[in-house]
């Protein structure tokens, strides 16, 4: 059960890039927003999260996560998935991997945007998730840092 709750925050954190603040960068054709965001989320269990990111400009939304155990030595656990999160302005979805300590509920995830619809439509970027669960209520909090890239057409 601890192990499943893991992948939860773990898949949490991957999805929940929230309480971001962004900074835009001319690159070409490109912006490159500087990612440093909070999110504030639930492990809704079996490798479920759902989070609320905040005070990230452009990246304020929702993000729900599916994390898998892939292996690791308990009680740090090696784990993968996906995390989508959605903004008034699109979705980004980002494809992690990373590990979380059964015992603290620290976590850490890093992985590429390999989707994005809306502004966010072939993007590209790489994004941190570093935070901590609550392992009797499944509550997190963690930030995410990174760097994604628009294209303009």
């Amino acid at each position: 059960m601890k192990s499943l709750r893991l992948l939860v925050l773990l898949s949490a954190m991957v999805v929940t890039a929230g309480g971001a603040q962004t900074t835009s960068a001319a690159v070409g054709h490109d912006s490159c927003l500087s990612v440093h965001a909070r999110a504030i989320g639930q492990n809704l269990g079996g490798g479920h999260t759902q989070a609320t990111i905040v005070h990230a400009g452009i990246l304020n939304g929702t993000t729900v996560g599916q994390l898998v155990i892939t292996g690791g030595t308990p009680p740090v656990l090696t784990v993968m998935g996906t995390g989508v999160l959605t903004t008034h302005s699109g979705t980004l979805t980002v494809s992690v991997v990373g590990t979380f300590n059964g015992a603290t509920g620290e976590f850490r995830a890093t992985g590429q945007i390999v989707h994005g619809t809306g502004i966010f439509a072939g993007a590209t970027g790489v994004l941190t998730f570093v935070g901590l669960e609550d392992l009797t209520s499944g509550s997190f909090t963690q930030t995410i840092t990174g760097t994604v890239c628009l294209v303009h057409g």
